[in-house]
């Protein structure tokens, strides 16, 4: 079977984007030299405050003004403890070979956050509320590809086919020292499983769910419940975490009604800092666990199945590792460079589409000289169904052996704003009478 610039003010197109990839080595070449070089602080404060004004007024004159006034507000609410961070993105993705479906869809997803520092507003020292309100629109990729795993997941969160916008969190966080917080609330699991390369809840790096967060913890761990947890900070990054959450998604609802009505899932992190190659790196290690009865799979937009009967099992667990490991980073800034990333993860085969993952890539800031706005990644996963529910689901599906795919995509910063965002991948759906899948597309993302 054949499963064969610098910009100028958005006066200039971004159709040559892909090719920037080849000139990789003039980047990395004088990247690579200058992380060995020394960099004191008087420098790096000149970079940084060269970098602002660039992107402030320097190359975007024309919004340099609305930029300032509404800078200005920002600024004031986080002098009196409330900062905003949202995000707008809009896609515009087709299927144009193999799949189920061959046409393009427009989608988008709004996702607004808002962390306030209660200490600062005068109610409690150490105390902080997060609220994050999603909703998505028009018609995502989902099913269109064959696959198990959306191509662009953050089209379908937090509620597939609905419109409406949601409170995914509502989550109150006590420092009880500089290294113990604890938490409760409406937490949504998009921010577990952190990667510097590979994260990004699909609308800032990759958009493919195989890259966005570990596949394999999905089936335990709803998108957004209510729980409860402690962390232990690290140079105020959670270093070890430890969470105990409703097994049912309440995204709709407050949650109160339905907690622990069907189970609880409990849920652990640790990610430690590394230094290979006097580089920056983490090495994360995860499991979950679900008292829940499981009897069906589909229920959660990430994954893409039909609602398919499957034997009761009272309960079902994952185990994940991820790492990212900075190459060339800029000695003024550890956060910017670019680097590896990979995951692997198993899971309970009697209750989960995928019985184990595999994945890796590289991605982070744009190698390319003169653009630091922008960022890149490609990534390959590979995802082994089943045998337990694969004959359950060969009677509605075909047969089923493994999905893999690879992603590719470009972050073009136009403004401080905006960023344009062509992707590619490629699909080698799990359904073998399903031929493979040539997907392209753009994403624009606003931030506000």
């Amino acid at each position: 079977m054949d499963r064969s610039r610098e910009p100028a003010c958005c006066t200039r197109t971004i159709g040559w984007m892909w090719f920037a990839l080849a000139l990789f080595p003039l980047r990395t070449e004088a990247l690579a030299q200058s992380d060995l070089a020394q960099c004191d602080s008087a420098s790096c404060d000149a970079v940084s405050q060269w970098n602002s004004a660039a992107w402030e007024c320097g190359e975007l004159e024309s919004g340099c003004r609305l930029g300032n006034e509404f800078g200005r507000v920002r600024t004031a609410l986080a002098e009196s403890g409330i900062t905003l961070q949202n995000n707008l993105t809009q896609f515009y993705m087709g299927n144009t070979a193999g799949g189920l479906d061959r046409e393009f869809r427009y989608s988008g997803h709004g996702d607004y956050l808002i962390n306030a520092d209660l200490g600062k507003l005068g109610v409690q020292p150490g105390l902080f509320l997060k609220v994050r309100a999603e909703h998505r629109f028009g018609e995502s990729l989902a099913g269109a590809t064959g696959a198990i795993l959306p191509a662009n997941v953050a089209a379908d969160l937090p509620v597939s086919d609905i419109e409406n916008i949601y409170l995914t969190n509502v989550l109150l966080t006590q420092a009880l020292s500089e290294s113990l917080i604890v938490f409760a609330g409406k937490l949504d699991s998009l921010d577990g499983d952190l990667n510097a390369f590979a994260h990004g809840r699909g609308i800032r790096q990759f958009s493919n769910m195989a890259f966005v967060g570990t596949p394999i913890a999905l089936r335990t761990v709803p998108y957004s419940t209510l729980g409860l947890g402690f962390a232990y900070l690290s140079d105020g990054v959670p270093l070890f975490s430890f969470s105990v959450l409703n097994a049912t998604d309440t995204t709709r609802t407050s949650g109160f009604d339905e907690l622990f009505a069907e189970g609880v899932v409990l849920t652990s992190e640790l990610r430690l800092p590394t230094n290979f190659f006097q580089r920056p790196g983490h090495q994360l290690f995860g499991g979950t666990w679900s008292s829940r009865d499981l009897i069906a799979l589909g229920q959660d937009p990430r994954v893409v199945l039909p609602s398919v009967p499957i034997a009761r099992q009272s309960d079902s667990w994952s185990l994940y590792w991820n790492c990212d490991q900075y190459l060339v980073s800029d000695p003024c800034d550890r956060s910017r460079g670019w680097g590896y990333f990979a995951r692997a993860g198993i899971a309970d085969d009697d209750t989960n589409p995928l019985s184990y993952y595999l994945s890796a890539g590289l991605g982070g800031s744009s190698p390319i000289a003169g653009r630091d706005g922008d960022s890149f990644g490609i990534g390959y996963y590979y995802a082994e169904v089943s045998n337990q529910v694969g004959d359950i689901l060969t009677a509605l599906l075909g047969s089923l052996s493994d999905g893999q795919g690879v992603e590719l995509f470009y972050n073009a910063a136009i403004t401080r704003s905006l960023t344009v965002t062509p992707d590619i991948q490629v699909i080698s759906p799990a359904r073998d009478s399903v031929n493979t899948a040539l997907v392209a597309g753009v994403r624009a993302n606003m931030a506000f």
